[in-house]
């Protein structure tokens, strides 16, 4: 199922200072950080609660609490570093793991150079983070890397994504958590999403 964030004002507002070309790498990173805080918000709403009695100033009280332990937040390198942080910061028991992905700038296939996950990746629910979603090669790559490692529950979370690749997750995963902040209208004949934001990676890392 696909959810978006797109009728949102502050989302809007901070996603239009990301495709600013104008908009400089310090801030760029910084918008990256806060819209993957604001998605952590939706993505976050089905997680279950566990009761622990903790002392309030006034009388004890049965709290409800996350297990952030229990997540595995999985950036695709290297423009899903860009969101980690506004990730980790609401969630910051949640361990991380990487998988290395680039997309051959001929074939636009998805080609793995590195991935490392702790060794109870398969007891932890996966949430996977990249700006972009175009083709949808490199998110597909990831995910059928994540179930091999035995992981069952996963999440893609993207911040600008596209039909072409929105749909391909869906043929692929339809039972898969998909949210995006934004759907564009489509891919150019290069692979780049329009009218998006360029390349994500180059932008938060002044590449």
């Amino acid at each position: 199922m696909t959810k978006t964030l797109d009728k949102h004002p502050l989302v809007q507002h901070k996603v239009s200072i990301l495709r600013n070309k104008n908009t400089n790498n310090y801030i760029f990173r910084t918008i990256v950080k806060e819209l993957s805080s604001l998605m952590v918000y939706e993505f976050t709403k089905d997680l279950e609660l566990s009761i622990k009695e903790i002392q309030t100033p006034v009388s004890n009280y049965n709290a409800p609490f996350i297990d952030g332990s229990k997540l595995l937040i999985v950036p695709i390198l290297r423009a899903g570093l860009g969101m980690v942080e506004g990730v980790q910061e609401m969630i910051p028991d949640a361990c991380v793991g990487h998988i290395g992905l680039y997309r051959d700038e001929k074939t636009l296939q998805p080609v793995e150079f590195y991935s490392k996950l702790p060794d109870d990746a398969d007891q932890k629910d996966a949430i996977i983070v990249d700006p972009m979603l175009a083709t949808g090669g490199s998110a597909i790559a990831a995910i059928d890397h994540l179930q091999k490692r035995g992981i069952k529950n996963i999440k893609l979370v993207c911040l600008i994504g596209c039909p072409e690749g929105v749909h391909a997750i869906e043929q692929k995963f339809p039972e898969l958590d998909l949210y995006v902040a934004v759907i564009d209208k489509k891919l150019n004949d290069k692979g780049y999403i329009t009218p998006g934001l360029g390349d994500a990676g180059d932008r938060i890392f002044g590449t």
